[in-house]
């Protein structure tokens, strides 16, 4: 469970870098995509932690394969926790804007602009959105941390 943990953090700070340093100096649509599956990737890990979890404590018999199915998975277990079922939903968002057909708008500009269309609405990324997305999977890590191995983490906020 904690080394999914920290594949999870590891994978965070590499999404920090994408987002404060490449972000900054090449403002495109290809590196808000980049940011986006590292937010997933981090996703994947940090549920990868709970099931492992799970599997530890006997509450699922065999692991699922795929991501999509474990994040299914750890809902039924946890249905009773909204906290996780928020963080759940913001993960099948954004997996859904890296599906779905996207337009760019104001690349090479500060106000660079991924605009994902859906079927009743769309959804925009751009820079500051990536902030605050970063800022809530950081939220999510220390939730999990807590959850799955009982403690806070100290070595950084």
């Amino acid at each position: 469970m904690e080394e999914y943990l920290l594949e999870a953090k590891e994978e965070l700070k590499r999404l920090e870098h994408i987002i404060y340093v490449s972000l900054k100096y090449t403002r495109t649509v290809d590196v808000i995509i980049n940011a986006l599956n590292r937010m997933v990737g981090t996703f994947d890990s940090i549920v990868e932690a709970f099931m492992k979890k799970a599997e530890i404590d006997g509450t699922i018999e065999s692991m699922p394969r795929s991501p999509a199915l474990k994040a299914k998975k750890l809902r039924e277990l946890y249905p009773e926790d909204p906290i996780l079922q928020k963080y759940l939903t913001f993960y099948d968002f954004l997996k859904k804007v890296l599906k779905h057909p996207y337009q760019k708008r104001q690349e090479y500009r500060r106000h660079v602009n991924l605009i994902a269309d859906f079927e009743n609405s769309t959804a925009e990324m751009n820079i500051d959105n990536l902030v605050n997305c970063e800022k809530f999977v950081h939220q999510f890590l220390k939730f999990s941390q807590e959850r799955i191995l009982g403690k806070k983490d100290d070595d950084d906020s």
